[in-house]
């Protein structure tokens, strides 16, 4: 019983490094468009691919002019 529990275990492994590169990645992304990489890494944790999506459709950070 106990191999069946670490092979599902193992078996989900290459899910969760995935998951946390897609994270790196989105982060990598929304920093190049001037947004926050450490809140966008934590956000792509929940969403994942959603998170991507979202970054690739919001524009860059447009810099405020001061009057």
């Amino acid at each position: 019983m106990t191999c069946d529990a670490g092979f599902m275990i193992e078996d989900n492994g290459g899910y969760f490094i995935g998951w946390g590169t897609l994270s790196l990645i989105n982060a990598g992304l929304a920093q190049a468009k001037g947004r926050s990489g450490l809140a966008w890494f934590l956000l792509s944790l929940l969403l994942g691919p959603i998170a991507t999506f979202l970054i690739v459709v919001m524009g860059p950070l447009v810099p405020r002019r001061e009057p």
